[in-house]
């Protein structure tokens, strides 16, 4: 009997895309959550927190690939730590991991770097902890999902003026190539370090703004603001993108048609 495939963050923007791949493929999938769910159609759900440790000894017992989603703006070091500690002892063979790119770039070393860009390190810790731990291992860097600019842009245009980054450049990538790419790598052989995933085109942070805007019929004045610090330095100079990778097929534009479109926007008021 082959076992599970143990994917952690299976309920967010990412995993959830992926399990119905790795079913597809024919492997059943065990999802690591901090939230009760009901078995069913080839998944297994374990009740756990990789920010305590609990529930991970079960969730990795059986399991030789591991596809590690789970994140957020913090504690993903942590969170990568504690998954290698119960790895490691329970045989894990296979393990991958979603990062971002430029997470080996942004020099995040102040404090006002780290409220700003902080993502990026713990992304960089967490590529450490799973380099480091012994096990084979798969890290694709992934460029910003659309959902987050969405989100992003969505929060500041509630304010009567848009401030934007003067510089800053973003390449929004597809979270459902993303997945697709994460589920080919985890049914593979462990590759160390892939080349990154990037959306079809770099836009300025005024672009998304404006792109935003008109999909959800608002108008605001936009007021350029120059970020300082080293961190801020290195995203004009686009650290955080992956121009030579621009494999993703999915625009902005497209996206936001789906998204936003002639749908009301709730974040109009």
């Amino acid at each position: 009997m082959t076992p599970p495939i143990l994917l952690t963050g299976g309920t967010g923007t990412l995993g959830r895309l992926v399990t119905p791949l790795l079913r597809r493929a024919g492997h059943d999938v065990r999802v690591l959550s901090r939230h009760d769910h009901a078995d069913g159609d080839g998944v297994e759900y374990v009740t756990g927190d990789l920010a305590t440790g609990a529930g991970v000894e079960r969730a990795v017992a059986g399991v030789q690939t591991v596809v590690h989603c789970a994140g957020g703006p913090k504690g993903d070091g942590d969170k990568a730590r504690a998954l290698v500690r119960a790895a490691v002892p329970a045989g894990v063979r296979h393990l991958v991991y979603i990062s971002v790119a430029g997470a080996d770039r942004l020099p995040v070393v102040s404090r006002a770097d780290r409220a700003m860009f902080g993502y990026y390190a713990e992304k960089a810790a967490g590529e450490q902890a799973v380099a480091e731990s012994g096990i084979p291992w798969t890290t694709l860097r992934a460029t910003q999902f659309h959902e987050l600019s969405l989100l992003t842009v969505r929060t500041l245009a509630k304010l009567p003026v848009v401030p934007v980054m003067s510089g800053f450049r973003f390449q929004p990538v597809d979270a459902a190539e993303v997945a697709a790419r994460l589920a080919e790598l985890a049914l593979g052989d462990p590759a160390g370090l892939v080349p990154d995933l990037g959306g079809p085109r770099v836009y300025t942070m005024a672009e998304l703004v404006r792109g935003y805007l008109r999909a959800a019929g608002k108008r605001r004045l936009t007021l350029p603001v120059r970020v300082p610090g080293r961190a801020a330095r290195a995203m004009r100079d686009g650290a955080n993108l992956a121009p030579d990778q621009a494999v993703g097929q999915r625009t902005w534009e497209d996206f936001l048609a789906s998204r936003v479109g002639d749908a009301p926007d709730p974040a109009v008021r």
